[in-house]
């Protein structure tokens, strides 16, 4: 189904800039370490790119977890019940799920906005930056996390259609 691969795409993608932000984290980690014991001389800004580039790593990470099917999930019952019934289970978990997600999408979309207008500062730090970018990189994570729960409810109706999807190599 072609909005299936559409969105797991994007999920790809979004997953893949999550992990390529672990190089930028690594460097600014690794030059703090220097700054701090080598120049004596700590930075102002490693701590809140730290936890900011780490949260973004996270939130643009678990749309593609869930993807490959990485979240924690309980075997115990699914491995004994059929294909159809486990994609009905699945139907029923979404389905409870996908409201939620919903509403935490459009606050955070609410609260990203709020603070880019208001000019909304950590606070955290003497280097004190804005914040409505890392809100809008959890706004866009959850997104695609609600994307990617709408793939899964269309993949598990195909199963209980009986018209298996295929999968996709992991990638």
């Amino acid at each position: 189904m072609k909005l299936i691969h559409a969105l797991e795409a994007l999920t790809r993608w979004a997953g893949w800039l999550g992990a390529v932000l672990v190089f930028p984290l690594i460097g600014a980690l690794v030059y703090e370490v220097f700054s701090r014991y080598v120049i004596g001389r700590p930075t102002l800004w490693a701590f809140e790119i730290s936890y900011m580039v780490m949260g973004a790593i996270f939130m643009l990470g678990m749309a593609n977890a869930l993807r490959v099917g990485q979240h924690v999930s309980v075997d115990l019952v699914s491995l004994q019940l059929s294909r159809r019934a486990n994609a009905l289970v699945r139907v029923v978990g979404y389905l409870c799920f996908l409201p939620l997600l919903v509403w935490l999408v459009w606050e955070l979309f609410a609260y990203a906005s709020q603070a880019f207008e208001s000019n909304e500062r950590s606070g955290r730090s003497a280097w004190n930056p804005v914040i409505w970018p890392i809100l809008t990189v959890w706004f866009v994570g959850f997104a695609l996390l609600a994307l990617q729960v709408l793939a899964e409810l269309l993949k598990a109706a195909l199963v209980i259609m009986g018209r298996s999807h295929q999968e996709e190599p992991s990638s």
